[in-house]
C-alpha cells in the first residue's frame, strides 16, 4: 500500500460564513431574539387573518372593557378592541423600523466608505457634518425633521432615518479605514484596479459584517423612536393603530384601565429586545476573535 494511501486526511476547514452561521445558531439568547422578531413579524404580515375584528371597528356597548375571553386584552376608550390594535399595530412599527434603517444605511454606508477610503479633505468635511449632526440628541433631531415635513408615518421613517444615517457614516468609515491597513488593498492596488474597484470589490464586503450588526440594533432604535413620534402625533395617523398613538391614548386611563398602557407598552418592549439580541448574537458571531 502507497504512503499516500496511508497518510491521513486532513480536516477541510470551514468557511468563515458557516462558523458565523454556527455561532449564531448555537447562541441562546440570539435565538430567543430570533423567535421574538419572527413572531412579531409573522404577526405583521398575517394581521388580517389572526385579528379577532377590525382594529377600527368601534362597540359603543364596551368602552373601556378589562381583558376578558370577549376581548383577550381589553377594549379602548371607544369600544375597538386592543388586541386586534396591537396585532395591526405591529405593522406601522417594523416597517419605520426596516424601512429607517435602509435610509440611513443608503444615506450612510457610501458617505462612510467615501470618507475612509478617500481620506484628507472629503473625509474631513463628512466628518464635520456627521459630528455636527451627533451632537443634536438623536430624538430631538427626529422630531423636529417630522415635525418640518409633517405628521405621517412615511415622514416619520424619512426623519429617523436621515437621524440614524450618522451612526452609520461613522461604522462604515472606521471598517473601512481598518480594512485600508490590510495587504490585499495594496496588493489589488498593485495589480492595476482602479480605486471604485478597489473599493467596491475588497473594500465593501470586509466592511458588511459590522454595518449588519449596526443595522439590526439600529431597527430597535427606530422602533422606539417611532413610537416616540407616533406618541406625540408626528408618525401613523389615527384611526390606523400605532403603538406609540396607543400609549399617548392611554395615558389618560392609566388607572381606570391600565391595559391599555399595558400591552401595547409590552409589545414595544418585546420587539425591542428582540432585535437587541439578534444584534449581540450577531456581533459575538461575526466576530473574528
Amino acid at each position: 500500500m502507497s504512503g499516500a494511501a496511508l497518510a491521513p486526511s486532513l480536516p477541510v476547514p470551514e468557511s468563515p460564513a458557516r462558523v458565523a452561521l454556527r455561532r449564531f445558531f448555537t447562541h441562546r439568547s440570539a435565538m430567543l431574539g430570533l423567535l421574538l422578531c419572527l413572531l412579531f413579524v409573522a404577526m405583521a404580515v398575517v394581521a388580517p387573518l389572526i385579528s379577532p375584528v377590525s382594529p377600527t371597528a368601534t362597540d359603543w356597548s364596551a368602552i373601556r372593557q378589562p381583558p376578558s375571553w370577549t376581548h383577550w386584552m381589553g377594549t379602548d376608550e371607544i369600544g375597538r378592541d386592543e388586541l386586534a390594535r396591537v396585532i395591526f399595530g405591529a405593522r406601522a412599527s417594523l416597517l419605520a423600523g426596516v424601512v429607517s434603517v435602509l435610509i440611513a444605511a443608503v444615506i450612510g454606508v457610501p458617505a462612510g466608505l467615501a470618507a475612509g477610503f478617500a481620506r484628507g479633505k472629503t473625509d474631513a468635511a463628512l466628518s464635520r457634518i456627521v459630528d455636527a449632526m451627533l451632537a443634536i440628541p438623536f430624538l430631538v433631531l427626529a422630531i423636529a425633521l417630522a415635525a418640518f415635513l409633517g405628521p405621517n408615518l412615511r415622514n416619520a421613517m424619512i426623519a429617523i432615518g436621515i437621524t440614524t444615517a450618522p451612526i452609520f457614516m461613522r461604522v462604515a468609515r472606521g471598517a473601512t479605514m481598518d480594512v485600508m491597513t490590510h495587504d490585499y488593498i495594496e496588493a489589488a492596488r498593485a495589480v492595476g484596479n482602479r480605486p471604485w474597484r478597489v473599493a467596491v470589490r475588497h473594500v465593501m464586503p470586509n466592511i458588511f459584517p459590522p454595518i449588519l450588526v449596526q443595522g439590526t440594533l439600529s431597527i430597535a432604535t427606530s422602533i422606539i423612536a417611532e413610537a416616540s413620534l407616533s406618541f406625540l402625533g408626528l408618525g401613523e395617523q389615527p384611526p390606523t393603530p400605532a403603538w406609540g398613538s396607543m400609549l399617548n391614548a392611554a395615558q389618560q386611563f392609566l388607572t381606570q384601565a391600565p391595559w391599555l398602557a399595558i400591552f401595547p407598552g409590552a409589545a414595544i418592549f418585546l420587539t425591542v429586545l428582540g432585535f437587541n439580541l439578534v444584534g449581540d448574537g450577531l456581533r459575538d458571531a461575526l466576530d473574528p476573535r
